[in-house]
């Protein structure tokens, strides 16, 4: 029962990661198509002023999330980093070059400096939700046996179900990317943004509802556990996903775009714990179950106890930060010169 508990804790910081993260990445998408110099850069500022203060600590999910699997599954930690180690460290090089690029951007004042350093930041935020998308695919399709490196390191990440997944991360980020930054613009009360983000959220929006729709016949033929479990005992989360997201779709046309947010944040939600319920109760397909690979109990205790005490000081503290700077820029200002 508590490698269940650990599990859930563990899914929902995947969650957290995709929603906020995955924003985060989208972000960097659209900034690469936001155009040239002049014509890019109300995009551009607003983009900065909506993830600048929180793009860094949205990497606290994942960090959550790695140190979970390594303390409470530890072999299924050892056997996906083994076999995936080649996308995850592209992963973690595009987060690095992705950060760096973003602070020297904002840093330089020559034009094309601006131009470098934007570029990288673009780029590295597409290519990153593309690799960890290969790896979710990796292992929903089975290609990541028990034990160290036992997997193939090529065809364990180039296979069909990962390029799906890769596709399907990368749209899914810039579907949530724009209808945050809907709202944002709303805030700002810019309505030439707000026309464009919500062009880009619906466009995004409709990709990934066709990639998604393709892929029933890509995971039929290349995931079939995966394929049966979305269509049997997940189905209703799947279901729930669909509504969500034309639901969202519905109110960005009605220019509701809060409203908007919960839904798209919604539909994300539910692929993701859709897949965790297709999955269950195997941590690695086809034989390793959450039980054979969990920890011992008392180790499980103390992460679980330890994730509780963590979590009163880390939610308030990222609360505050979100709400602090989901505000209009001219007043945030204001209340820095006070």
């Amino acid at each position: 029962m508590l490698a269940d508990v650990m599990l859930a804790v563990m899914w929902a910081g995947l969650t957290c990661y995709a929603l906020f993260g995955g924003a985060d990445f989208g972000a960097g998408l659209w900034d690469l198509l936001a155009g040239r110099s002049r014509r890019g850069l109300p995009q551009r500022r607003l983009i900065e002023h909506s993830i600048g203060p929180v793009w860094e600590a949205n990497h606290v999910w994942l960090i959550f999330v790695l140190v979970l699997l390594w303390s409470g599954f530890s072999p299924v930690f050892a056997a996906v980093l083994s076999t995936l180690y080649i996308p995850l460290t592209l992963t973690a090089l595009g987060i690095i070059a992705r950060g760096a690029a973003f602070a020297f951007r904002k840093a330089s004042t020559e034009l094309w400096q601006q131009r470098l350093f934007g570029a990288c930041f673009a780029v590295s935020s597409v290519v990153t939700p593309f690799f960890l998308g290969t790896v979710a695919g990796g292992v929903a399709s089975g290609r990541v046996p028990s034990g160290i490196a036992k997997g193939d390191v090529v065809t364990g990440w180039v296979n069909p179900t990962s390029l799906l997944g890769g596709v399907l991360s990368v749209l899914t980020c810039a579907h949530l990317a724009a209808v945050y930054l809907c709202a944002d613009a709303a805030r700002e009360g810019d309505h030439e943004l707000v026309g464009g983000f919500r062009r880009r959220a619906v466009t995004s929006g409709l990709l990934s509802g066709l990639v998604a729709l393709a892929g029933i016949g890509i995971l039929h033929q290349d995931a079939p556990v995966l394929f049966h479990g979305l269509t049997h005992r997940a189905l209703g989360v799947v279901i729930v996903s669909a509504v969500a997201g034309v639901v969202g779709l519905g109110l960005l046309l009605r220019h509701r775009y809060v409203l908007a947010r919960a839904a798209a944040a919604l539909a994300v939600a539910a692929i993701i714990w859709a897949w965790g319920v297709a999955q269950y109760p195997y941590m690695l397909v086809p034989g390793t179950t959450v039980a054979a690979s969990a920890s011992v109990d008392s180790v499980l205790a103390a992460c679980l106890i330890a994730t509780a005490v963590g979590a009163v000081l880390l939610i308030p503290s990222l609360w505050l930060l979100y709400t602090t700077f989901q505000r209009p820029a001219d007043e945030a200002a204001r209340d820095g010169r006070a």
